[in-house]
């Protein structure tokens, strides 16, 4: 179960940084809730989100998410899950790389098609560079 969350984290970091928003939609269930307010973006649900990343990254050049530290407590069908990310990116109109870090905690359920996420909420510890 362990390794197949990170694999689920793994997959939502690629999603994002490679612009895939159907890979992305993959990593939650389909009623999920997703917060990255602390970022200074938006909460709301899966749909609403990848909707409004597929707008907001089509401007940034460049992002790569790394994710660590997995911790994850399982209990049964349901697991949480604390995670560390560290992500730089290029924003436009901001010379140099913008880098960012914190927490992701998501609510896990096991489903037939494996885990997914149905709720992640960001907490952003750091930010340098940041736009505007």
């Amino acid at each position: 179960d362990e390794l197949a969350i990170a694999a689920l984290l793994y997959r939502y970091a690629r999603a994002v940084d490679t612009r895939d928003w159907q890979l992305y939609r993959s990593v939650f269930t389909d009623d999920a809730t997703i917060d990255y307010t602390s970022a200074g973006a938006i909460a709301g649900s899966r749909d609403e989100v990848a909707d409004w990343l597929a707008t907001a990254f089509a401007a940034i050049g460049m992002s790569m998410h790394h994710i660590t530290n997995i911790e994850t407590e399982i209990d049964g069908d349901t697991a949480t899950v604390r995670a560390m990310f560290y992500n730089p990116m290029q924003f436009p109109g901001v010379a140099g790389t913008s880098q960012f870090g914190g927490y992701y905690h998501h609510d896990l359920v096991r489903t037939p098609d494996g885990w997914r996420s149905r709720a992640l909420r960001e907490e952003t510890a750091w930010f340098t560079n940041p736009p505007g």
